[in-house]
C-alpha cells in the first residue's frame, strides 16, 4: 500500500489552518453529544479491569474498536462523532478506557502507556469471543500508536480487517523533543494537570513503589517517563521506553491493512513521525499526510462530523471491496 501524495483532506477555513487553532478548538469548544453507551467492566489477565462502553447493533455483523489519545476517555469529542459516524452506518461501537481513564483509578501498581498492548489483546479477545465477523481497530494519538504496537507485536485474528490510525506519534522520542518547544508546551501542561494527580494517588495506593520525591519536579515529559512511565512498566529508563514502545520499531512487522494519517502541521508531531520512505515500500500500511489538520483535528466546513471519520469509513470500505 502506498504513501498517498495528494490527501484527500479539504483546505480547511483560514482558522483551521492554524495548528494550534485546529488542535485546540475540536478538542476544549466543539460540542459534540456523548453517545448513550452501555457500560461493561472485564478483568485482566494481571487482576486490574477496563472499562468498556458499547454501542450494539442487533447484528454482530461490524465492529470498530476506539482507542483514545492521552489522559483521554471513551467520551472525547473525537471518539463521540466518530462513534456517531460508524454506528449510523451499521457497525456496533466499542469504545474503551485504559487504566486509570473514564473516571475510576485502576486496581494495580501500573497506569497504561503507549506499549500497552496487552490490555489491547484483553478487548480485542473479548471482541472475538463476542463472536462478531469483522471488527476494525481505530485509534487517536496515543491509542493509535498503541494499535500499531499491538498489530505488529501479536499473531492476528483474520477477523481483525484493518488498524485506522490519526495523529500517531510514531517516534517518541522526537514527540517528547517537540513539546519542549515554544507553545507546544502548553499541551505538556495540559496533560501534567492531570497525570500528577494521578501518580499521587497512585502513591497512597501503593506506599514505597513511586518516586514521590518527583512528584513536584515534573517540568517535561522526560520526568513523567523516566521515574513513573518506565519504572512503573517494566523499562529501564525513559530512553529505553522511547525505543520500545515507538511503533517505528514494529511497523515494519505489519501485515494487516493500515491508514496512518499524520497532519504535517500536528503540533505534538516530531520530524520522525512521518517516516515517508518507509512507507512507499510497505505492503500493508498506507501512509497519509495533509498538510493541515493538526493534532486530532481535521475539521471540515460547515460539517458536525470531522473529516477523521469520514476518511475513515472509506478507507474500511475500501479494503472490502
Amino acid at each position: 500500500m502506498p504513501y498517498i501524495q495528494e490527501s484527500s483532506y479539504p483546505k480547511p477555513t483560514l482558522f483551521n489552518r492554524n495548528s494550534h487553532f485546529s488542535t485546540i478548538y475540536p478538542s476544549k469548544f466543539k460540542q459534540y453529544p456523548i453517545p448513550n453507551y452501555t457500560r461493561e467492566k472485564i478483568t485482566t489477565a494481571d487482576g486490574d479491569f477496563l472499562n468498556l462502553d458499547w454501542r450494539k447493533q442487533s447484528n454482530k455483523e461490524k465492529l470498530v474498536i476506539l482507542f483514545h489519545g492521552l489522559e483521554g476517555d471513551s467520551k472525547r469529542t473525537y471518539l463521540n462523532s466518530c462513534s456517531d459516524y460508524f454506528y449510523e452506518r451499521g457497525y456496533s461501537i466499542l469504545a474503551w478506557n485504559h487504566r486509570s481513564c473514564g473516571g475510576e483509578m485502576n486496581a494495580t501498581c501500573r497506569l497504561y502507556h503507549h506499549g500497552s498492548i496487552d490490555d489491547v489483546d484483553c478487548v480485542v479477545q473479548k471482541a472475538l469471543k463476542d463472536d462478531y465477523k469483522e471488527i476494525v481497530l481505530l485509534g487517536y494519538s496515543m491509542g493509535g500508536a498503541i494499535i500499531l504496537n499491538y498489530l505488529g507485536a501479536y499473531t492476528i485474528d483474520k477477523r481483525i480487517k484493518c488498524g485506522i490510525i490519526f495523529s500517531a506519534p510514531l517516534s517518541l522520542t522526537s514527540c517528547s523533543d517537540t513539546l519542549k518547544k515554544g507553545f507546544n508546551k502548553v499541551y505538556f501542561k495540559n496533560f501534567e494537570r492531570t497525570l500528577v494527580p494521578k501518580f499521587k494517588e497512585k502513591a497512597k495506593q501503593f506506599p514505597g513503589q513511586l518516586n514521590e520525591e518527583m512528584l513536584d519536579k515534573i517540568k517535561s515529559f522526560d520526568e513523567i517517563d523516566e521515574y513513573y512511565t518506565a519504572p512503573l512498566h517494566g523499562y529501564s529508563s525513559k530512553d529505553d521506553y522511547y525505543e520500545k514502545a515507538s511503533p517505528l520499531t514494529v511497523i515494519h512487522q505489519i501485515k494487516t491493512p493500515c491508514l496512518i494519517v499524520n497532519a504535517q502541521n500536528d503540533p505534538f508531531l516530531g520530524e520522525k513521525c512521518f517516516p515517508v520512505e518507509m512507507f512507499r515500500q510497505h505492503e500493508f500500511c498506507t501512509f497519509e499526510m495533509p498538510k493541515f489538520g493538526g493534532h486530532c483535528g481535521f475539521p471540515l466546513r460547515n460539517n458536525k462530523y470531522s473529516w477523521a471519520e469520514i476518511r475513515a469509513h472509506q478507507f474500511v470500505e475500501s479494503i472490502s471491496k
